[in-house]
């Protein structure tokens, strides 16, 4: 009880400035050499390493040929994540040597050696043991990349400033200037937004639509074979997209496609009526948008199809049996039941159907390169923003720098849309609240 009423927080905190002399205070001392050990390894990997480092990523070089200004942003944005990671560790240091120090001053027994301290991680700690492997592999897996391209967006990067043999400089929010400023940008920014906004839209909406129908449909009663529909509907979900794309693109050329030589004259011949001309599918901006929002609905409604015919197995009949009894009609039970059961528990995934063909590369890219034609910046008829990121990176003249700012911008955009999104519906509401 003596030694417990003379132990001082203060004294282990003071002490614990210089991680591992708080814990020796604390009579852990098997601890305190341990992170006395860090907090070495900590001087000499800022002494030899890391101060480099972060000279580097603010300099970014100073002799072309001799400093490669990429790679001295990358180990800048390596130091960046390995000072944090310190930071943490001298807070968990601080915090470890003032509750043990709380403890021994109320009298309660602390772990001491190596085997009450094993002891005692695995008991109270082995949680953290399996998550904190996890969080350093995100923070250098997502963390560090994206870091990277943030600090990109603020530098000249581009086919002009090819380090090592032209540095790169830091130009501030120049990029993001230029998008809103110069004309070749400006108009191609908006014009590629205005699209990818449209795509998203109509693409998402139009296989949500069909995946909802063909489940409410497949769900009568008086359907048969419902079984063989099933195994039909899910063959486009079977079959790798990358095939089907490529496919389709050749479904809808313009001179040898089955579209314009077989589907449309027999149309033609069952609908005499109707008289059609050979549709532009790929040369023609409007068709080709019209195309590749079909593809999308093609390929997407299958999973959403799966999703609404599980949702719509789990109602209650008991539901819809009491709803008759009050003398609901079809569309009442739809819109008072169906439809909110549906949207409480498949909003989240249509969010996340909306903000994957915000970004859905493969389809605006394999179906025809993001054509027909320019309209500027690099950007094609049909490009949409991650596209046209892909063109600025990968074109004859590269803008890394104005690629990575358009990136963030994407990037905000998803994120502000998803979290105003989630918001409003009842599936994200837990606890009551």
């Amino acid at each position: 009880m003596k030694q417990s009423t003379l132990h001082n927080e203060k004294i282990a905190i003071m002490l614990s400035f210089i991680p591992g002399l708080g814990q020796i205070y604390n009579h852990q001392k098997t601890k305190g050499i341990l992170f006395v050990m860090i907090f070495l390894l900590e001087i000499i990997e800022i002494t030899f390493w890391g101060s480099s480092a972060v000279s580097g990523l603010i300099t970014l070089g100073k002799v072309p040929m001799e400093d490669h200004s990429l790679f001295l942003l990358i180990e800048g944005t390596m130091q960046i994540i390995i000072f944090s990671l310190m930071i943490c560790f001298h807070l968990y240091n601080l915090h470890d040597a003032k509750v043990v120090a709380g403890q021994l001053k109320m009298g309660k027994k602390v772990s001491q050696n190596r085997n009450e301290m094993i002891s005692n991680l695995v008991e109270n700690g082995f949680s953290y043991l399996l998550v904190i492997p996890a969080y350093l592999l995100m923070l250098f897996v997502i963390v560090f990349p994206v870091l990277v391209t943030i600090f990109i967006a603020f530098t000249n990067y581009d086919f002009k400033h090819i380090p090592p043999y032209r540095l790169i400089e830091w130009v501030g929010a120049k990029n993001f200037i230029n998008i809103l400023q110069l004309s070749t940008f400006r108009n191609a920014f908006s014009s590629v937004f205005t699209w990818t906004v449209i795509w998203t839209f109509f693409a998402t909406s139009l296989q949500i639509i069909i995946g909802v129908f063909t489940a409410l449909v497949m769900n009568q009663k008086f359907v048969k074979f419902k079984r063989i529909f099933g195994v039909i509907f899910l063959l486009p979900w079977a079959v790798p997209a990358f095939v089907s794309i490529m496919s389709f693109s050749n479904f809808f050329n313009d001179s040898i496609g089955a579209m314009n030589l077989q589907v449309i004259p027999l149309i033609e011949k069952i609908f005499p009526f109707f008289s059609f001309e050979l549709i532009p599918w790929k040369t023609d901006p409007f068709w080709s948008k019209i195309a590749i929002i079909l593809i999308q609905a093609w390929l997407g409604f299958p999973y959403i199809y799966i999703l609404t015919t599980g949702i719509l197995q789990s109602i209650p009949n008991e539901l819809y049996e009491a709803a008759t009894v009050d003398g609901a009609n079809r569309n009442q039970k739809f819109w008072k039941i169906t439809c909110p059961m549906i949207l409480a528990v498949s909003s989240p995934t249509f969010i996340t159907q909306y903000t994957f063909n915000f970004n859905n590369f493969s389809v605006i890219y394999l179906f025809n390169n993001g054509g027909p034609g320019s309209i500027g910046g690099g950007a094609g008829s049909t490009d949409i923003l991650i596209s046209w990121i892909y063109k600025l990176t990968t074109q004859n003249s590269p803008q890394f720098s104005m690629a990575s700012a358009v990136t963030l911008v994407i990037s905000l955009l998803i994120i502000m849309v998803s979290l105003i999104s989630f918001r409003k519906f009842n599936s994200f509401n837990m606890g009551g609240n």
